[in-house]
């Protein structure tokens, strides 16, 4: 049943390229089953790269962009929809209304921002929505570790584990969208 798949990832084009083929594979997926992707705007980094590959195989690109990185981030116009916000909060909670679930592609710190609010709105209730971390190549090891230690440390439960899933493929995330969204 196609969804609306909201993606968190990179626009850097200076990433290693076995980046871009995640990114490109799950473009591909995504499209191939019909979804709506719901995404950052952009043309270039792994953004770009998802929103072409989700768009050339019949899925729709929704991009959300602030007016300040319209021309940064090289807008994707080839969209079916492109929305333009006066800031990043509303373009956040534009993509976070509209996504049926989160994917999480590699990203940096805005990437890690966004990934952080779904978690904490899970946490408090605000939203019940599945939250996919594609940890493809290892990328979010760390980070992983980093939660297991707050977990270690008291500052989150044991149960705020069952609110994200981490999964290595793209195989695999799709089977959880399957089975959740």
């Amino acid at each position: 049943m196609p969804s609306n798949i909201c993606v968190y990832c990179s626009s850097s084009n200076d990433i290693d390229r076995k980046y871009f083929d995640t990114a490109r594979e799950l473009g591909i997926a995504l499209g191939q089953r019909g979804d709506t992707l719901i995404y950052g705007g952009g043309s270039v980094g792994l953004m770009g790269e998802v929103a072409r590959s989700c768009h050339g195989h019949g899925g729709k690109v929704v991009g959300v962009i602030p007016e300040s990185l319209k021309t940064a981030e090289i807008a994707y116009h080839q969209a079916d929809e492109l929305i333009v916000t006066e800031t990043m909060s509303e373009r956040k909670t534009l993509m976070f209304t509209r996504g049926d679930a989160f994917v999480i592609l590699p990203g940096g710190f805005g990437t890690l921002e966004e990934l952080a609010e779904v978690i904490v709105l899970r946490v408090l209730k605000y939203q019940d929505r599945p939250i996919i971390i594609l940890n493809c190549h290892g990328f979010y090891d760390r980070l992983v570790d980093l939660f297991e230690h707050f977990i270690d440390q008291k500052f989150a439960k044991s149960r705020h584990r069952e609110l994200y899933s981490v999964v290595e493929t793209v195989d695999q995330a799709m089977e959880l969208l399957r089975d959740k969204a």
